[in-house]
């Protein structure tokens, strides 16, 4: 049975699935759509073109769906796309996508937004992320499966971050990030292999073997960086590092992230 405080706002139109709770001072616009059980603490706002995958629990004073800090915005009809089981804590923003990137900002399954982080227009952000307090996602992003971002980091727009990569605290990114890479440092420099999260998912030591000898082929090989990923790719089996290979020889509107820099 759906719960809703009689303080709540709810404009006409919106849909509000089964079993939700929506606390008080609660503002939900017209072109919402809340999944089954998803619930809303308090002074939660959602508006614009929104949807909340079912379970999503969102805490007070965070704004989901508002239109994009972006002055090349003209008011075109834009979405925001938020899937299942996330749990979306105190004061975090996550703003409705552009028609120039795309017009989706996406947010996959079972995330952890913590408090006061934002994610910007456009950005695609995958399942079983973790964005830390105060961290800010800038627009068009990409923030593929099993990313943690540290608490008061900046990614800068269109920066790619890998599977299973880790960023640490107070750290700026400027550049795309290898798939299972540790970036820290003020100014973010590739640092080594998320070996704790690796683990963490039972990763198979020859894999990870597989993936520190890829590391060190990155960081000393031969030839410039491209170089040496294609010959990864011709050199080992390995599925993960395989999937490095194919990050860093995909598109990408900016530059890598290397060893040391």
């Amino acid at each position: 049975m759906t719960r809703i405080h009689p303080s709540a706002v709810i404009e006409e139109g919106a849909k509000i699935g089964a079993d939700c709770v929506i606390g008080p001072f609660c503002l939900i616009g017209s072109d919402v759509v809340l999944g089954d059980r998803v619930e809303l603490k308090s002074h939660v706002v959602v508006t614009g073109d929104t949807e909340i995958g079912e379970e999503t629990v969102v805490f007070s004073f965070a704004v989901l769906g508002e239109i994009p800090q972006d002055l090349k915005f003209k008011g075109e009809r834009c979405k925001t796309v938020i899937g299942k089981r996330n749990r979306i804590r105190e004061h975090v923003t996550v703003n409705a996508g552009t028609e120039g990137g795309g017009g989706v900002t996406r947010i996959g399954d079972d995330g952890l937004f913590m408090a006061g982080c934002h994610i910007a227009h456009d950005a695609q952000v995958g399942d079983r992320v973790i964005v830390v307090n105060s961290a800010a996602v800038a627009g068009h992003c990409v923030l593929e499966d099993d990313v943690i971002i540290g608490g008061l980091s900046g990614i800068h727009q269109w920066v790619r971050i890998g599977h299973g990569a880790i960023v640490g605290a107070v750290t700026m990114v400027t550049n795309d990030v290898i798939p299972y890479g540790l970036v820290q440092a003020p100014r973010g420099e590739l640092d080594g292999l998320n070996l704790v999260g690796l683990k963490r998912r039972g990763v198979q030591r020859s894999d990870i073997t597989a993936l520190r000898a890829a590391f060190q082929m990155l960081a000393q090989g031969e030839g410039t960086f491209q170089e040496r990923a294609r010959r990864l790719g011709a050199e080992s089996d390995s599925e993960y590092v395989q999937e490095i290979v194919e990050f860093i020889t995909g598109e990408s509107d900016r530059s890598f992230l290397t060893p040391g820099g």
